[in-house]
């Protein structure tokens, strides 16, 4: 059987997931009245909700005698460990571009990886049905990444389609408009090689990815590199290590009780599977990202997958607040502990650290996406804790200075708020890199940021663009520490007992800041109900209630109008709580609060702290 394994990169929103639907519908996976859901590989209910990919996952058509192998990977660059991982499985890839946007730094980000494994592009300019659409100019801007990125002369004189993934079609001339992906399923054919394995010889395969089946116990993905498997066979895990041959050290043996194949969006059950094959196995209890799985009797390692190492670090610790367990199934710090190792086993990207306390954990990730996926998932599941402030993880130079992690930040705004925009990533100490301004009312520009710089920005942005800015960035480098950066720049109101919001409460301090909290939230001591409109934290009383006296006016109490209150999300609260503060995570809420409820506790540390300084 001939065999074909691609990957699809892309940018956020820029429609790989979509045009996966259509490959699958036009190669006959799906029956001619089957309904099927829009964006079927998004099986997640969070990438459904977001509109994002974040797991990498395997599907497969047939196209005329060849079965072509597809991994749909995430476009965010917070989830390259997925990426990473899935690029030692195929041969090529489908460079996915937006026909308005053009190349977005994820897209940077993640054909970077596979043109320097040496896979061969073929670049894909899609979504030339938009109105904005401008294909002969991001033509050229795919030619300057690849130029920017190094390709090698082959991987530069790649074919070139303009597609539309909502419509299902594919031209090589712009002049004659596509009616289907025939001209895309004859390029990938055409221009991605077989396979580089060998059938002959003992079996060897890299697990590149894991899936877990409550029957089946830990299943490994990946492809297989020489020889042949059968079910039953026994096989040995090799740690990751330097490749090649192994010597006469202990190794792990496993049985193969199952072999998977992904044909069309199931997996179907083999007997045998020969080099070249995705497939997935089952049987293998020690089996991790990364490790080889050889003949017992020719124990051979392959280079394992480097991962880039985490850049932004959060605590996460046991919840502890007056209204802890009530709204979680999983409360303590063994469960907690658990269910984040457990993560390992399959977000390669992900560090989990103890700490002195047996209550609070250090975990370390790409971004606040990365670290907000994680919280919200365990959310769902039914976990409860607290997460602290994202801080970055410093390195040390080679002549001993400090470093930080360094973001290239892209943004698209019209052109009236550039200078709001220039005024508020000042004092972030950002410094622009280059700006583009087409003509067309829209203005793109490239910046370096400190990665502390960035955190809290993304909703400050919002407001200032007044929804219409488009914000992006990726990792970009170590460098130079960049000073002190200023925090935020307004204090918070704090409840000062426990009990019920109350209407009559709020309205009497809602002239004096934004609310977080609605009538009928419990609250306690120490909570944060509402962002001040002044710097400095303010002790508020939101249980307070109207007297009710047996004296009667002839005035009509004034109706209470209360604005709606300030919506948090996980992404919003990560960004917006300062170092003393703590996101209090249940399935049913979240909640800001100062990490000592007390307020004479904060006094006093305030007062400590003051003069700590003085002394300096």
């Amino acid at each position: 059987m001939k065999i074909r394994n691609i990957a699809i990169i892309a940018h956020v929103d820029h429609g790989k997931t979509t045009l996966v639907d259509q490959m699958l519908r036009q190669a006959g996976v799906f029956r001619a009245n089957q309904q099927v859901a829009e964006r079927v590989m998004d099986s997640n209910p969070l990438e459904r909700e977001r509109g994002i990919t974040i797991l990498a996952k395997n599907t497969s058509v047939r196209w005329s005698d060849t079965k072509i192998n597809i991994v749909d990977t995430p476009g965010h660059a917070d989830f390259g460990g997925e990426v990473e991982r899935i690029l030692r499985m195929v041969d090529g890839f489908l460079l996915l571009v937006d026909a308005a946007e053009g190349p977005m730094p994820q897209t940077r980000f993640v054909a970077g990886k596979a043109l320097a494994l040496g896979l061969k592009p073929i670049v894909l300019v899609n979504k030339i049905d938009r109105p904005d659409a401008e294909p002969m100019r991001v033509h050229d801007e795919v030619l300057e990444l690849l130029m920017d990125l190094e390709a090698t002369p082959e991987q530069f004189n790649c074919p070139f389609l303009y597609t539309s993934s909502r419509l299902g079609t594919a031209t090589l001339d712009l002049d004659e408009p596509g009616t289907t992906l025939t001209p895309l399923f004859d390029t990938i054919l055409g221009t991605i090689p077989p396979p580089k394995a060998t059938e002959a010889g003992p079996f060897q395969m890299l697990i590149s990815t894991l899936d877990y089946s409550s029957y089946l116990g830990r299943i490994g993905i990946g492809r297989i590199e020489r020889g042949q498997v059968h079910v039953g066979d026994t096989v040995a895990l090799l740690g990751i290590g330097e490749p090649g041959p192994v010597g006469d050290g202990a190794f792990e043996q496993a049985k193969i009780v199952k072999l998977f194949a992904f044909e069309g969006l199931e997996r179907a059950e083999l007997e045998t599977a020969s080099a070249g094959e995705i497939v997935a196995v089952a049987g293998l209890a020690g089996v991790e990202i990364g490790k080889t799985v050889t003949a017992p009797d020719h124990l051979d390692r392959l280079a394992g997958i480097a991962v880039e190492e985490p850049t932004i670090s959060v605590d996460m610790l046991v919840n502890n607040s007056p209204l802890a367990g009530r709204e979680g199934k999983f409360v303590t710090g063994r469960q907690l502990r658990e269910r984040l190792y457990r993560e390992l086993e399959r977000n390669v990207a992900l560090r989990v650290e103890d700490t002195d306390t047996p209550y609070a954990f250090t975990v370390s990730g790409r971004g606040e996406l990365h670290l907000g996926i994680l919280m919200e998932t365990m959310r769902r599941e039914g976990y409860e804790f607290q997460v602290s402030r994202p801080r970055i993880i410093p390195r040390e130079g080679p002549n001993g200075e400090r470093l930080e992690p360094y973001e290239e930040l892209m943004i698209d705004c019209p052109e009236g708020y550039v200078g709001v925009v220039m005024e508020k990533l000042g004092p972030r100490r950002a410094t622009m890199l280059d700006m583009k301004n087409p003509g067309l009312g829209m203005v793109r520009m490239r910046f370096k940021i400190p990665a502390r710089g960035l955190l809290g920005y993304r909703s400050e942005f919002l407001t200032d663009t007044r929804g219409t800015g488009i914000i992006h960035h990726r990792f970009f480098e170590y460098d130079l520490w960049a000073g002190p950066l200023s925090g935020r720049n307004r204090g918070v109101m704090v409840a000062d007992r426990e009990g019920v919001v109350v209407a009559y409460a709020l309205f009497n301090l809602q002239e004096r800041g934004t609310m977080f909290v609605q009538p009928g939230d419990p609250v306690y001591e120490g909570m944060i109900i509402a962002e001040h409109v002044r710097p400095g934290d303010m002790d508020v009383n939101a249980t307070k209630e109207k007297k009710l006296t047996n004296m009667r006016t002839t005035a009509a109490d004034e109706m209470i109008i209360l604005e709606p209150p300030r919506q948090v999300t996980l992404e919003l609260a990560l960004e917006y709580i300062e170092d003393d503060e703590l996101i209090e995570v249940t399935p049913t809420s979240l909640r800001l609060r100062k990490r000592l409820l007390g307020a004479t506790e904060r006094r006093k540390l305030a007062r400590s702290e003051k003069r700590a300084l003085s002394e300096e």
